[in-house]
Order: C-alpha cells, then structure tokens, then sequence
C-alpha cells in the first residue's frame, strides 16, 4: 500500500477508492445561464464561471490570476439555474470535469472541457450584482437568506398545517 505524508491510501468498506472526479468553485457568473433542450426533450443550462486566485510574485509584486470554467447544468438544476443566477451573481458549485470531443463545421476536430454541476447555491445577500435581487429574473422581490440552496429555493416550506396528524 502507499503511504503519502506517514498515512495510509483511504479504503472504504476494505476497498480502496479508484479514482475520485469532484470540482468545488466558488465565483461569479461571467454570463447569464443560458437555456436549451436536446431533442430527446431533456433542459440544459450552459454559463461561465470566473475564479480567482491572488499571489506574489518572486519580485514580491501582488497578481491576481481569473481562471473561467464552463459550466454545465442538466435538468431541473439547469432550470433553476437559467431561473435564479444572473450574469455577476457570486455561487458555489459542486460538480465533476468532462471532456468531449467533436468536430465543428468546418470539418476540423476540437474538444472543450467544461464542468458539469451537481449541486449549486446562490451566495451573496439582496441587491448584490448589478443591484438584482436573489429571485426570478421576472424582477419579483424574494425573501432569501444569504446562501440559499437552488433545491430549497423551490420546495414550498412545510408547516405544521402540512402534517396530516
């Protein structure tokens, strides 16, 4: 087995993991999302996320690198995404790398790799961005906590007048 740093390689239930493919970004949307449907009628939403990392050079100088990732939301996710986040918008988001590969119209053989999502929340507080409010682009003001989850944002709270005893 090796060893990194005096430990042993995890194993989970006497296996040892194969590989692990996890992206966490926390940025701000480079455009607004945008919506489409394959043929076989499932929703899609692709936007760009900008992440930024600052350091000193070996003068000592302070730089700030933006790195832009493509993102990309399937389903109901990629639907509330289209929804709430807006070109500027701050979020986190948890997904995995993938690339693919293919040829554009003239012929010639290309290959992107973009981020698809698995979760996002919404950060950032009520007019941040551009002066928009965390809720549908429709303009409607929402109540909305700082960091909202995109699944809370559309399951109806449940009060005790729900439980049926």
């Amino acid at each position: 087995m090796l060893a990194a740093a005096g430990r042993e390689r995890p194993e989970r239930n006497g296996l040892m993991a194969k590989s692990v493919n996890k992206v966490i970004l926390v940025g701000h949307l480079g455009k607004d999302p945008e919506l489409s449907y394959i043929p076989s009628g499932q929703s899609v939403a692709k936007f760009t996320m900008a992440t930024n990392r600052s350091y000193k050079d070996k003068s000592g100088e302070l730089k700030e690198e933006t790195e832009w990732h493509n993102i990309v939301a399937w389903g109901k996710l990629g639907e509330i995404c289209a929804q709430y986040l807006a070109k500027g918008r701050q979020a986190y988001l948890e997904g995995h790398i993938r690339s693919r590969n293919w040829e554009d119209k003239q012929g010639n053989k290309r290959t992107t790799t973009e981020i698809v999502a698995d979760n996002v929340v919404l950060l950032g507080g009520r007019g941040e961005a551009s002066g928009e409010v965390a809720g549908p682009r429709s303009g409607a003001s929402r109540a909305t906590a700082p960091a909202e989850s995109f699944e809370e944002a559309v399951s109806p709270e449940i009060t005790d007048d729900d439980i049926p005893f």
